[in-house]
């Protein structure tokens, strides 16, 4: 029989695999990496919708990159 903190351990590994593996890494190259790695995203939306939008995150001085993320990970949690 498994300890807890084991079943606990074996739980946070498989949620968060690239923390751990930044870890390996670490230990590796004993250089920190990202953990987070932005993806670069080829997509095709309304040209008017585009400078709509460009402009309504320069004025508000919004990344509109991060902007999109937020949306997408809020609409998920839904």
């Amino acid at each position: 029989m498994q300890s807890d903190n084991v079943l606990m351990a074996k739980k946070l590994i498989a949620d968060y695999p690239e923390v751990f593996e930044s870890l390996l890494e670490f230990e590796r190259t004993k250089k920190i990496p990202k953990l987070y790695r932005r993806k670069r995203l080829n997509i095709t939306i309304d040209e008017n919708t585009l400078r709509d939008f460009k402009s309504y995150c320069e004025n508000r001085n919004i990344n509109m990159s991060r902007l999109i993320e937020r949306k997408i990970t809020e609409t998920m949690k839904h």
